[in-house]
C-alpha cells in the first residue's frame, strides 16, 4: 500500500519500536543532507532514527548523525515535534512521536556503509522532484516496485517537508 502504511516482510525485526524518534536536518550552501536507507523505509530522508535508551532526544539527534553521516551536531535546535503515523521494521512501529531539528554539523560527510545506500546535498529543485515524486506515489499512481527502484521522499518526511514549509 502506498505511504508504507502495511509493513513489508523485510522491514519487521524482533527489536521493540520505543515509538520515538528524531530527524536532523543539516544544510550547506542551501542544500540539504539527505540519505537514502537500506533497511526499512524506502525514500530519502535526513538522518534519522529512534531515541532507545539514549538519555534525551538531543543525545539521539547527536547520535544518528555521528552514526549514519560521520558528522559531529553543533548548534542544535528543535523545529518542531510531533506525532506521525509512519511504519517502521521494529516490532509494533506503527508510529513514532518525533523532534526535527536542525543542526550545524563540522566534519564530512561518511555515509554508513550498514546503514546507507547514499548520501547527497539536494538543493530545493532537487527537493520539489523528489516530492512530485513521493505524491504520486501516494497517490498511487507509481507501483511498489517502481518506487522501490527508484524513490522519492519517505512518506513521513514528506509530511514534515510540507509543515516545515521545505517543500
Amino acid at each position: 500500500m502506498a505511504g508504507g502504511d502495511s509493513p513489508r516482510p523485510e522491514m519487521k525485526n524482533s527489536k521493540k519500536c520505543d515509538h520515538t524518534s528524531v530527524g536532523i536536518l543539516v544544510w550547506r550552501d542551501n542544500k540539504l543532507l539527505l540519505i537514502e536507507r537500506k533497511r526499512g523505509a524506502i525514500g530519502f530522508a535526513p538522518p534519522a532514527g529512534h531515541v532507545d535508551g539514549d538519555s534525551s532526544f538531543e543525545e539521539a539527534a547527536r547520535r544518528e548523525l555521528k552514526e549514519e553521516v560521520g558528522l559531529e551536531a553543533e548548534d542544535l535546535r528543535l523545529l518542531t515535534e510531533g506525532k506521525k503515523e509512519n511504519q517502521c521494521r521494529r516490532e509494533d512501529g506503527g508510529w513514532h512521536y518525533w523532534k526535527v531539528y536542525q543542526a550545524e554539523a563540522r566534519g564530512e560527510v561518511e555515509r554508513s556503509e550498514e546503514e546507507t545506500k547514499q548520501a547527497s546535498w539536494f538543493d530545493k529543485e532537487e527537493l520539489r522532484k523528489l516530492a512530485e515524486r513521493t505524491s504520486k506515489y501516494l497517490a498511487q499512481k507509481i507501483p511498489e516496485d517502481e518506487w522501490m527502484r527508484l524513490p522519492g521522499i519517505e512518506p513521513v518526511w514528506y509530511e514534515w517537508f510540507k509543515e516545515l514549509k521545505i517543500i
